[in-house]
């Protein structure tokens, strides 16, 4: 004798997943405002303490007038804002290099063929000696050795060599990420494309290149994060901008609140590029998930 409607072919009645499904959903919507409120909660316990606990070390009111003076910061904030602005010059004009540069270093780091050799082991060597020499480093050597030569203007200027040395070093670490892009493309595409009569450089422009840099969009957005901000290494050779600036100040004011305010403004920058560089990471792997 057949069963009613209300019960499917298993004898289970029909709303019985949809039941434990919505179950589910209703218990890790808890568990996630349970953690929430936890988090918020211990946060805000930690920052209490920290405002409550740091005001009462003897060295306190040195440090706030030494660091946290309001008046100089509102009064040298305009003029380090004003630095800022080569910063992110040098940082306009250097980072399209180093994207071009690295691009093709990764090309002869993937060249293939007997005949390709030396460029590949260039490729090699120069990421072995930019990403193994610290940036200050590179800095000082390009920044004060080149010019050293006796150079006329403009060839001696040092926003032109500071620059030069950026690329240099952030090349080579741009390239590794587009090799690790251009790597991650299974080899079966090639061969797919090998079998449809590509030659190796439209296989690299048409298949490779426009899913590998596509993936490691959010990786160089981290390298460009930080090359935003070594910038500042520029300033140990000449340019007056905003770390060169905030060493002034500090010297005429004879207190160290300029550096505090140097520091605001280098989070307000790299804040949101680091927030919005992890939304692409997490787009990224919930899209290959």
């Amino acid at each position: 004798m057949q069963t009613p409607a209300a019960q499917n072919d298993t004898g289970a009645a029909p709303t019985a997943a949809p039941i434990g499904k919505s179950r589910r959903q209703e218990r890790e919507r808890r568990l996630r405002r349970r953690s929430a409120i936890i988090a918020t909660v211990s946060t805000l316990a930690v920052l209490v303490m920290l405002v409550v606990l740091i005001p009462m070390a003897p060295g306190w009111e040195k440090v706030q007038k030494s660091f946290f003076n309001w008046p100089i910061l509102i009064e040298v904030f305009p003029r380090l804002l004003s630095a800022f602005l080569v910063d992110l010059m040098i940082f306009a004009w250097s980072a399209p290099i180093i994207a071009l540069l690295g691009l093709v270093i990764a090309l002869c780091r993937d060249a293939r063929g007997p005949a390709l050799f030396p460029l590949r082991l260039f490729a090699i060597l120069y990421n072995d000696i930019f990403r193994g020499v610290p940036v200050i480093l590179v800095v000082y050597l390009v920044g004060f050795g080149i010019p050293g030569l006796g150079l006329p203007r403009p060839w001696n200027s040092p926003y032109l060599w500071g620059t030069v040395a950026l690329v240099l070093s952030y090349s080579a670490y741009v390239a590794e990420v587009y090799r690790a892009g251009i790597e991650s493309i299974h080899e079966s595409q090639r061969s797919a494309a090998k079998s449809l009569g590509l030659s190796h450089a439209h296989i690299m422009r048409y298949v490779i290149l426009p899913q590998a840099i596509r993936r490691v969009i959010p990786a160089n957005m981290n390298n460009l994060i930080s090359l935003q901000k070594d910038v500042a290494l520029l300033s140990f050779i000449g340019p007056v901008e905003i770390l060169r600036q905030a060493g002034v100040e500090k010297s005429l004011l004879a207190n160290f609140t300029p550096y505090l305010a140097a520091s605001i403004i280098f989070l307000a920058v790299t804040i949101p590029a680091t927030r919005f560089a992890d939304h692409l990471i997490a787009k990224q792997n919930k899209a290959r998930s």
